[in-house]
C-alpha cells in the first residue's frame, strides 16, 4: 500500500508522442492500481461524494466492491444510477463534483473516483458484462429526442422501468455531443461511446437515426399519430455563438462546433476519410472553456501552432484544470487577458491575421467573475490563417418553433422544471443543454434522470 494521502498515479501517453496522434491521452488504471486506489476510500456512512454526483451513484458502494476485486458487482452498483460510466469516468469534472466533496481530500488528495469508474466500465466491456433488460414491459410508449447524454440516460432509466422507448436522433450516428463534440483522444468513439450506446440498446431501447424532429416529423405528430404517450426532449445546444466582430464570415473562420464535428464525427483527421477541413499552420482559438481546449488540442494534432486567446486570466479559465494542464504539456500557447476586435483578411477573403487588444480585470460582473476591461493603446496584430470561435452554443429553435404550446425563454432554451423536467406542454419533458444552454455531460445525464422520473410519475397517474 502506497501513501494513503496521495492518489495512485494514472498512466498517460507522453506529451510529445500524443501531440501527433489521436489516441487516448489517459491510459487508465490496471487491476492492481484500481484495487490499490480503492483501498484509499474510507467508505463514509454519510458519503458527501454521493451528494456531489449529479446522478447520485452509490460511490462508496461500488468502490467497496473494487477493493474486494469484485468488479462485476461494482459495475452493477454504478449501473443502478448511470447509463454511461465509461464516458463519465473520462469526461466528468470530478474535481468539482464527487471528488470535490471527498473527505480524503481534506488532508490529502481525494480518491480518484472518476478513474475507478472508468476502470470498472472498461473491465465490464472487456469481460462482456451487459445490463439486463426488464422481463416485463408495461405497455406505455415514450419518445426521446436526441441520443446524447440526456436522451440516453432518460431512455435507459425508462427502459429499466418497463417502458417501450424509441430515441429519435437527427444525425446518422448515435451519441450526440459524445460523438460530434468530444475528440477521440479524450473519448474514443468505437471503444467507449458505441459500447455505452449498445448497453442502452441492451435494455430494450430502439434508436432511429436521421430523424429531424421539426422537419421529418413533429412532437405533436409523434403524440397524436404515432401513439407516444410522453416525450423527452434532449436535443442539446448545437447552435454556435459568435462575437459579431468584422471578418467573422471570412474563409478560415470556424465555430468550434463545426471544426470538432468535421474531425470527430466525419473523421477529418484520418487520411482514409474524404472530409474537407482547412489544416491551418497557425491557429487562434477564441475562448477558454473545455470546448476551446478540445478545438485547440485537435488543431495541434493536425500540425498547427495553436494560440488560445482568452479575455480573462488563468484563474478564470472555465475549462477543467486537467484539460488546461494537458494543453500546456502538449505545447499550446495561452494568450490570456487578450481579446479579438477584428479578423483580418486578404484580397480573396481568407484569414491572414487577427487584431487583438490586451485586457485587465475590473470589478466583478453578474457572473461573479471580475469583468475584463480593454487597456487603451494596447492593440496589436497576430498572423494566423485559421480562427476557431469557441464562445458557447445555444439550442436550435427548430423543435420549440414546431411544437404547439412549448414555452421557451429569451435565449430560446426550453423552460422545464429542474426536479422532473416538466415543460408547459402536457406529456412533454425536457432536460440537458436544450434547457440550460451548453453545460457538462454529467449535468445533462442528471436532467435525463429527472425527466425519466417525471414521465414515470405522469404515466403512472394517467
Amino acid at each position: 500500500m502506497g501513501d494513503v494521502l496521495k492518489k495512485v498515479p494514472v498512466r498517460e501517453q507522453d506529451p510529445k508522442v500524443r501531440a501527433a496522434n489521436f489516441e487516448e491521452v489517459c491510459l487508465g488504471y490496471n487491476k492492481e492500481e484500481a484495487v490499490e486506489e480503492a483501498q484509499r476510500c474510507i467508505g463514509c456512512k454519510n458519503a458527501k461524494c454521493i451528494a456531489g454526483c449529479p446522478v447520485a451513484i452509490n460511490i462508496p458502494g461500488f468502490i467497496g466492491h473494487v477493493k474486494e476485486g469484485n468488479f462485476e458487482e461494482a459495475f452493477k452498483v454504478i449501473g443502478e444510477s448511470s447509463a454511461l460510466p465509461a464516458v463519465c469516468g473520462r469526461v466528468c469534472p470530478q474535481e468539482s463534483q464527487c471528488e470535490g466533496k471527498c473527505i480524503r481530500g481534506i488532508k490529502g488528495e481525494a480518491v480518484s473516483i472518476g478513474k475507478l469508474e472508468r476502470f470498472v466500465a472498461d473491465w465490464a466491456k472487456e469481460n462482456g458484462i451487459k445490463p439486463v433488460a426488464p422481463a416485463v414491459k408495461n405497455g406505455h410508449k415514450v419518445a426521446v429526442i436526441g441520443s446524447g447524454p440526456a436522451g440516453l440516460t432518460c431512455a435507459g432509466d425508462l427502459a429499466k422501468l418497463g417502458y417501450d422507448v424509441t430515441i429519435f436522433e437527427a444525425l446518422h450516428k448515435t451519441g450526440g455531443v459524445l460523438v460530434y463534440g468530444i475528440p477521440e483522444f479524450r473519448l474514443p468513439k468505437d471503444k467507449v461511446v458505441a459500447v455505452e450506446v449498445d448497453n442502452v440498446k441492451a435494455l430494450g431501447v430502439k434508436i432511429e437515426t436521421d430523424v429531424i424532429i421539426g422537419k421529418s416529423t413533429t412532437i405533436d405528430e409523434l403524440m397524436m399519430d404515432e401513439g407516444f404517450e410522453a416525450v423527452f426532449i434532449g436535443s442539446g445546444a448545437g447552435l454556435p455563438m459568435f462575437m459579431g466582430i468584422p471578418g467573422e464570415n471570412a474563409n478560415g473562420v470556424f465555430s468550434a462546433n463545426e471544426y470538432l464535428t468535421r474531425n470527430n464525427l466525419m473523421k477529418a483527421f484520418r487520411d482514409d476519410y474524404d472530409t474537407p477541413i482547412f489544416d491551418g499552420k497557425k491557429v487562434a482559438v477564441v475562448g477558454g472553456g473545455n470546448v476551446a481546449m478540445d478545438a485547440a488540442r485537435t488543431a495541434l494534432r493536425l500540425g498547427a501552432e495553436v494560440h488560445v486567446v482568452y479575455r480573462r486570466s488563468e484563474a478564470e479559465l472555465p475549462a477543467r484544470a486537467e484539460e488546461v494542464h494537458h494543453a500546456k504539456e502538449e505545447g499550446i500557447i495561452f494568450d490570456l487577458l487578450t481579446n479579438p476586435t477584428e479578423i483580418l483578411t486578404d484580397e480573396n477573403d481568407w484569414v491572414r491575421g487577427i487584431k487583438l487588444v490586451k485586457m485587465e480585470l475590473g470589478e466583478p460582473d453578474a457572473s461573479g467573475r471580475r469583468r475584463p476591461v480593454e487597456i487603451p493603446g494596447s492593440a496589436y496584430e497576430m498572423e494566423v490563417d485559421t480562427v476557431i470561435m469557441s464562445l458557447g452554443t445555444s439550442p436550435n429553435p427548430l423543435i420549440s418553433s414546431t411544437t404547439i404550446g412549448l414555452d421557451v425563454n429569451k435565449r430560446k432554451c426550453i423552460i422545464a422544471d429542474e426536479e422532473y423536467g416538466k415543460t408547459s406542454k402536457e406529456g412533454v419533458y425536457a432536460g440537458g443543454d436544450a434547457v440550460t444552454g451548453a453545460a457538462t455531460v454529467i449535468l445533462a445525464m442528471g436532467a435525463g434522470k429527472a425527466g425519466a422520473k417525471g414521465i414515470h410519475e405522469f404515466l403512472s397517474n394517467k
